[in-house]
C-alpha cells in the first residue's frame, strides 16, 4: 500500500526501509494528539449545557462530569484518516502509474473508515438514547458489513490452518469453512465493541486497556514488517492504529483518575470497531483476539449474569465507601430455588471454584459479588482505592499482552507447521 518513496534507517548494523506514508501518518497522529488535547477542555462546557453529563458514583463529590467524550476524539480520529487518504496513493495519481491504481487497497481504506464512522454514530446514539442491550449486539453486526463485503471481493479466503495434532488425525492441514468464517468475523466485531464496554466502571480503565491493546497491535505490526511478512497488510493496520493511539492518549489525560470527562459508549464502540477493522482487513484477527485475553476472561466470568442465569443489576460497578474512600465489590441477591437448571449449575460451579463469595440467609436468599473481574479483583485484595485498582487491572492487561506474544511466536511453532 506504500506507493511513495521510503526512507532508509540503519540500526544495529541492519538497514530498514521506512515508508514515507508511515512518517506522514506519524506526523498527522502527532497533530491529532495536540488537537484532541486542546479541544477536550474547551468542549466540556458545551457538553454540560447539552445535559450530556453524569455523576461519578465512586466519588464522595456528586459534581456532574461531562460524558460521551468518545465522540470528540472519534471525530478528530476520522479527520486525521481523511487527511491521510491521498498519501499512500499519491504515486498513482500521475503518469503511467495511474493505469495501475490500487483500487482494492483504496476501497479497503474507505470501508474501514465507513465502519468506524458508523460505530461512532451508533455509539453516540447509545449515549444519548440509552439503547437496549439487544441493540448493542446487532448494530455492530450491521456496521461490520462494509468490512465483510470488501473482504469478500478482495480476498474471500475462508481457509483455516489446523494445528499439527488435528492435522495428523484428519490427514490434511487446512480446512475451508466457507460462510462460517464470515460469521466468525461478524461476531469478532460484535465482541470487540462490547468487550471493552463490559470491562469498565472505574476512572480511566476503558481508555487505558484500549491503549495497551493498541500498543500491542502496533508492536506486532512492526515485528511482522521487519520480519518481511505481508508488509502491505501490516502497514495498513499501522496507518489506522497510530492516529487512534494518539487521540486515545489525549483522552486518557483527562479520563484517568480522577476523571475530568467520561468517555461513554461512543469510545468503547469506536475502539472495538477499530480493532476489528485492522484485524479483519490486516488478516490477523486471531492475533487481535489474543490481545483481548482479559476481556475474554471477563466475558466468560460474566456469562451467568449477561445471559440472566443469575440476576444482573443494571450497574455492576464497585461500591464506594465514602467513609474510607475505598471501593468494595458490589453484590447481587437471589434465591437458589428461583434459578433455572443452568443458573443453579453456574452458581454451584462458581461457588466450588471459589470464584464468588456467598452469604446465605436463613430464608434461602444468597448474596454474592457481581460477576466481573473488577469485583473479583476487589474480592482478592479487599477494599482498595480506585486508582490502585485501575493500576492492578492494567498490569494484568499488560501481563496478558506479554503472554499473547508468547503464544503468537514461541508457542505457536509447537502447534502449527506454517504461520497462522
Amino acid at each position: 500500500m506504500s506507493l511513495l518513496n521510503s526512507y532508509e534507517l540503519r540500526a544495529f548494523g541492519e538497514s530498514f526501509s521506512i515508508p514515507l506514508p508511515l512518517m506522514v501518518n506519524v506526523l498527522i497522529a502527532f497533530g491529532a494528539y495536540h488537537v484532541s488535547y486542546s479541544l477536550i477542555p474547551k468542549m466540556k462546557t458545551m457538553f454540560l449545557a447539552a445535559n450530556l453529563a453524569g455523576v461519578d458514583m465512586n466519588k464522595t463529590s456528586k459534581t456532574k462530569i461531562p460524558e460521551a467524550f468518545g465522540v470528540v476524539i472519534g471525530c478528530v480520529f476520522l479527520i486525521s484518516l481523511f487527511l491521510f487518504i491521498p498519501v499512500p496513493f499519491m504515486g498513482s495519481f500521475s503518469g503511467e502509474a495511474s493505469d495501475k491504481f490500487p483500487h482494492d487497497k483504496f476501497v479497503e481504506f474507505i470501508a474501514a473508515m465507513l465502519s468506524i464512522c458508523c460505530m461512532i454514530l451508533l455509539g453516540f446514539a447509545d449515549d444519548v438514547l440509552n439503547l437496549r442491550w439487544r441493540d448493542k449486539l446487532y448494530l455492530p453486526t450491521v456496521a461490520s458489513l462494509p468490512l465483510l463485503m470488501v473482504y469478500y471481493t478482495n480476498f474471500n479466503s475462508t481457509t483455516i490452518i489446523l494445528p499439527k495434532i488435528v492435522a495428523k488425525i484428519l490427514g490434511f492441514s487446512s480446512l475451508d469453512i466457507g460462510v462460517l468464517y464470515y460469521i466468525y468475523m461478524g461476531m469478532l466485531a460484535v465482541f470487540c465493541t462490547n468487550a471493552i464496554n463490559i470491562l469498565a466502571g472505574i476512572n480511566g480503565l476503558e481508555v487505558c486497556q484500549s491503549l495497551v491493546i493498541a500498543g500491542s497491535i502496533i508492536v506486532f505490526n512492526f515485528v511482522e514488517i521487519f520480519a518481511g511478512h505481508c508488509k502491505e497488510a501490516y502497514e495498513f493496520s499501522l496507518y489506522i492504529m497510530i492516529p487512534y493511539l494518539a487521540v486515545t492518549l489525549a483522552l486518557w489525560k483527562y479520563n484517568r483518575y480522577p476523571s475530568q470527562v467520561f468517555v461513554g459508549d461512543t469510545f468503547n464502540y469506536l475502539s472495538g470497531m477499530t480493532f476489528a477493522v485492522v484485524g479483519i482487513l490486516g488478516h490477523f484477527s486471531k492475533t487481535v483476539l489474543l490481545f483481548f485475553i482479559p476481556q475474554i476472561v471477563n466475558f466468560i466470568y460474566s456469562v451467568p449474569q449477561l445471559f440472566r442465569l443469575i440476576p444482573c443489576p443494571r450497574h455492576r460497578l464497585p461500591k464506594h465507601d465514602p467513609r474510607t474512600d475505598l471501593l468494595n465489590y458490589s453484590k447481587t441477591q437471589f434465591r437458589v430455588a428461583d434459578l433455572n437448571i443452568l443458573g443453579k449449575l453456574c452458581y454451584t460451579l462458581f461457588k466450588l471454584l471459589h470464584l464468588i463469595r456467598c452469604e446465605e440467609s436463613e430464608d434461602g436468599t444468597v448474596t454474592c459479588n457481581n460477576f466481573t473481574i473488577i469485583n473479583f479483583a476487589i474480592l482478592l485484595t479487599g477494599p482498595i482505592r480506585e486508582d490502585r485498582l485501575n493500576r492492578l487491572l492494567i498490569v494484568f492487561q499488560l501481563a496478558c499482552s506479554a503472554f499473547a506474544f508468547a503464544i503468537r511466536y514461541p508457542l505457536a511453532h509447537f502447534f502449527y507447521e506454517t504461520r497462522n
